[in-house]
């Protein structure tokens, strides 16, 4: 189905459903499509020299010239983080509310972007129009500044898309969660919610920042010696939170790590945290005494190059953490990164810091729905459909089963790939479209089940073999064949011997013919090699072979 038709509304998530993160969504209607988010996840341990993943977009670059424009409902990585990289592919105008048009801003200036990309910045609240779709920005309360719902209107009905949400009745940073608006909504009749399901199976509510607040203001009077708190850099209602224990503490806070510093810088340009409590700069905060001293940190997750692993391994360059210090984790742990988390906890310990976490002290609240926020957002909206994304299948087929709880006459299911049909007619999926992976690798970005990182993953496994033949022009060897290795296991040479003796075995039972195609013997010598290899470790290495004609 490649141009939607007048009297259809589709909607296709290439990202973001059946996973949480690397959110990318499509919308189309009368033969235009509209993009809602454009983000990153972060790879696993198998994508080797790979840190960052993203939605190939390689269905609507296909179609950007019928792409009228992505809309950013927010500031996190995963709804805009590959924008930078993926933009010269799309080549459309960016819309997003100002907070979030100043945290992409910052990450196109790396890129060299800035003066490229048209960014354009929508108001809270605010209405706009890309044809066929009318807009309109939703606030939101989430773990970050100016989180936006989306209504999406079209003449064939309204489809709100949630984006990350909560309902946070005391959020202290930003605005409360527009409910008259989705009210508002919910009584013009909407045709879809397509909605978040991370904490579909959490029962209750999330929770406020203001709880945070106070427990982590008890926490930090409580601390011994120098304290170090970590917390998501994006969530700055938390970051002014622990700034604010310091000062009752009667601590001067430092922040430590970039993604901490340009994320107070973009609220700062955007008019918030503009009492937040001055900081002493990383390289003087070594005078001050250790219990006069916080270091705001990032690196929650385990993050090597992060401040909290800095301090943690001993390789911060101003800061340090001693026996006696405190480090308290102001955040939950990502599905994921359990051993990277638990590796800087045991580093912390080993060097006698005292390490508090949210399973002690409830020093963290999720920024998305619970179940009783879920079924008040479906009451208030009373959408004819509901289609899940932001979470794993598990997630979503939960979620589904709520939402006709909760009365909604159709549910759909509809995992990345699958193209739904929301209007004319029952909601359903109509057909499949490739929704691979891409990978930032270095400065490039690359397919993620590509020949490179392919045959990195292989040599991880199986290790690598070179072998170099010097023949004459008859193909008749001059020297002894040259064997290198790689991640394999000599056993004293007795394997780099058999190798040897297993490619002069192969040079002579060649014919003549044979001896003059260098492909011929190139690609018999490397099945020689792993023959040999197999047959001594069972591996199948990744094997060069190079001819040298003399």
């Amino acid at each position: 189905m490649t141009v939607p038709a007048k009297d259809e509304l589709l909607f296709l998530a290439l990202g973001g459903a059946g996973e949480i993160g690397m959110n990318l969504n499509l919308y189309g209607h009368a033969g235009k499509w509209l993009m809602v988010d454009l983000g990153i996840g972060f790879a696993d341990e198998q994508a080797l020299g790979v840190e960052v993943v993203m939605p190939d977009p390689a269905f609507i670059v296909d179609r950007r010239a019928d792409l009228v424009g992505i809309v950013l409902t927010h500031a996190h990585e995963d709804h805009l983080g590959a924008v930078a990289d993926l933009w010269p592919r799309l080549k459309a105008p960016v819309y997003a509310t100002p907070f979030a048009a100043s945290v992409l801003r910052r990450k196109l200036t790396e890129a060299g972007l800035v003066n490229a990309v048209p960014v354009t910045e929508i108001p809270l609240g605010g209405r706009f129009d890309l044809a066929p779709f009318g807009l309109e920005m939703i606030t939101m309360t989430h773990s970050i500044l100016e989180p936006n719902a989306l209504a999406i209107r079209t003449p064939l009905g309204t489809v709100l898309h949630t984006g990350d949400w909560k309902i946070d009745p005391q959020p202290l940073l930003g605005e409360l969660t527009d409910e008259a608006t989705l009210r508002r909504i919910g009584e013009e009749g909407a045709l879809a919610m397509v909605c978040d399901s991370t904490n579909v199976f959490v029962e209750g509510e999330a929770g406020s920042e203001a709880t945070v607040r106070a427990n982590l203001e008890r926490t930090v009077k409580a601390a011994r010696g120098r304290v170090a708190v970590t917390c998501f850099a994006s969530n700055l209602a938390r970051v002014e939170s622990v700034a604010l224990a310091a000062v009752a503490a009667g601590r001067h806070p430092v922040l430590s790590g970039r993604a901490l510093q340009r994320m107070v810088e973009a609220a700062q340009e955007c008019g918030y945290l503009l009492d937040f409590p001055e900081c002493v700069p990383e390289q003087q905060a070594g005078y001050l005494p250790r219990d006069k001293v916080l270091f705001i940190c990032t690196g929650s997750q385990g993050e090597p190059r992060a401040a909290m692993s800095k301090l943690a391994f001993g390789g911060h360059r101003d800061l340090v953490l001693e026996a006696g210090d405190t480090a308290i984790f102001s955040s939950r742990v990502i599905p994921g990164n359990e051993r990277s988390v638990g590796r800087l906890h045991n580093a912390l310990t080993e060097r006698g810091v005292d390490v508090v976490t949210d399973g002690e002290v409830s020093l963290h609240v999720s920024g998305h729905p619970a179940r009783d926020e879920l079924t008040r957002l479906y009451q208030w909206v009373r959408p004819r459909i509901a289609l899940p994304v932001h979470g794993e299948v598990r997630h979503m087929v939960e979620h589904a089963a709520l939402a006709r709880h909760c009365q909604v006459p159709e549910t759909v299911v509809a995992p990345n790939g699958s193209l739904v049909r929301l209007a004319p007619g029952p909601a359903a999926v109509v057909d499949h479209v490739p929704s691979g992976r891409l990978a930032r690798d270095g400065d490039g970005v690359v397919p993620l089940d590509g020949a490179p990182l392919r045959e990195r993953r292989k040599l991880l496994w199986n290790g690598a073999a070179a072998a170099t033949l010097v023949i004459d022009r008859k193909g008749k060897p001059v020297a002894a064949p040259r064997v290198s290795l790689r991640g394999i296991d000599d056993d004293g040479g007795a394997l780099s011997q058999a190798i040897v003796a297993g490619l002069s075995e192969m040079l002579a039972d060649l014919s003549g013919a044979e001896r003059s195609d260098d492909g011929r013997i190139e690609e018999a010598a490397r099945q020689a090699v792993r023959r040999v290899v197999r047959a001594h470790l069972g591996k199948k290495p990744l094997t060069d072979v190079h001819i040298v004609r003399i």
